[in-house]
């Protein structure tokens, strides 16, 4: 008899300490809003560490040892799984780490802490990150076999580190006039972080614009009404200046592409292949306001495809992306996008076109000159200013 009562004692102890437990996970839950989606991660109060004091080597890292000596693996475990099921790019990856951190350390709050929560959450999600510091300056970095154009990197062997939180500065750190401190106590993992996005995340609650586009195309006007969901352009705020073949890569989001994409296709149902690529071309240098980037936004921009519909103002590299993205998703042909020194263009391989073609790896393509010009250039017809300068061939597109 003694026995059972034992028996029924540890039961119920069990299981009100189980629930107990059960009720106090509960509470302890980060809730974040990502892109609409309501993500509740574990949070257990041992990873809630205080970091107040000027930034040094010991500081930083008896910061991370108390992080390491917590309860944190539930936290990271559920990230990843959130990554993998999403299929988010690491450039979505790290957006995700930036509300967690923000969950955890409030940005205005404590800019420091909320950077330290970052370098911990990329390291243990099996990244390799870095800290450089001087005085009051913390700028985290990540490994990255890239090539990024507008922002720090620096090299340690072969190694090289790309910095992640330059515009919280507004892009002013004289990173190469002064002397960092380098903080590099944890190497996270082997993953290299990419820039490469090759699919948008689903958002929740839109904020859907609707952007008119008009072109006259062989004496018929067209009018397109295409949405943009304005949270699409805050993903890409703080993205950098890529190679092309980064750049030329990002899709647009579903909402855009369905707004957009079927109307072009029907458009150009009735006309053969060179006359539809043709359309799309003026498509893109008219419905669009040209200028370069310096004198419309102050510094080098490259535009994705959505991006460009985002924006009032666009250059040769926007439009031989966008335009690029129209002929990949419409015709699937293959391209390649030419580079020279003061113009970027795209040329297609066509069974046959007229116009004399660029022979690239043995192969005809025909240049596509996708940005307005003063003449009415024609397939097959470069610019005349270019015809006696280099080029390089920056990115070739085969389809599948």
């Amino acid at each position: 008899m003694r026995k059972k009562l034992y028996i029924l004692f540890i039961s119920t102890v069990l299981y009100i300490s189980t629930g107990y437990a059960q009720n106090t996970v509960s509470e302890k839950e980060l809730v974040l809003d990502f892109y609409g989606d309501s993500i509740a991660l574990p949070q257990d109060s041992s990873i809630l560490v205080d970091f107040s004091e000027p930034l040094s080597k010991k500081g930083i890292g008896d910061f991370y040892s108390k992080l390491t000596s917590g309860t944190y693996q539930l936290l990271i475990q559920q990230l990843l799984q959130y990554r993998d099921s999403r299929k988010l790019d690491d450039w979505f990856y790290y957006q995700l780490i930036r509300t967690t951190a923000e969950k955890l350390s409030p940005k205005a709050a404590n800019y420091h802490r909320y950077t330290l929560y970052k370098w911990f959450l990329l390291n243990e999600s099996g990244y390799s990150s870095t800290l450089r510091f001087r005085n009051d300056t913390l700028l985290l970095y990540v490994r990255s076999e890239e090539n990024i154009y507008d922002i720090p990197y620096y090299m340690t062997g072969d190694k090289q580190y790309v910095c992640l939180n330059y515009h919280d500065y507004n892009n002013k750190v004289a990173v190469d006039a002064v002397s960092f401190t380098t903080v590099a106590l944890y190497d996270g993992g082997t993953n290299r972080f990419s820039y490469k996005v090759t699919r948008l995340p689903q958002i929740r609650n839109n904020n859907f614009t609707v952007k008119q586009l008009y072109f006259d195309y062989k004496n018929k006007e067209y009018k397109f009404n295409v949405l943009l969901d304005q949270q699409v352009q805050k993903i890409f705020t703080n993205y950098p200046v890529v190679d092309y073949a980064s750049q030329f890569g990002i899709p647009l989001s579903q909402t855009t592409y369905n707004s957009l994409v079927p109307l072009l296709k029907e458009a150009v149902s009735k006309m053969n292949q060179q006359q539809g690529v043709d359309y799309l071309m003026h498509f893109t240098r008219s419905a669009f306001l040209f200028e370069t980037d310096t004198k419309a936004y102050g510094k080098e921009k490259r535009l994705s495809a959505e991006q460009t519909l985002f924006y009032e103002y666009s250059d040769c590299e926007d439009r031989s992306a966008f335009f690029f993205f129209l002929v990949k998703e419409i015709y699937q042909l293959p391209m390649i996008v030419l580079s020279y020194p003061t113009h970027i263009t795209v040329a297609v391989q066509f069974d046959k076109a007229s116009g004399t073609p660029i022979l690239y790896n043995g192969e005809p393509y025909w240049v596509c000159e996708p940005t307005p010009q003063k003449k009415n250039l024609k397939i097959g017809e470069l610019l005349p200013s270019l015809k006696n300068q280099a080029f390089e061939v920056v990115y070739a597109y085969k389809p599948h």
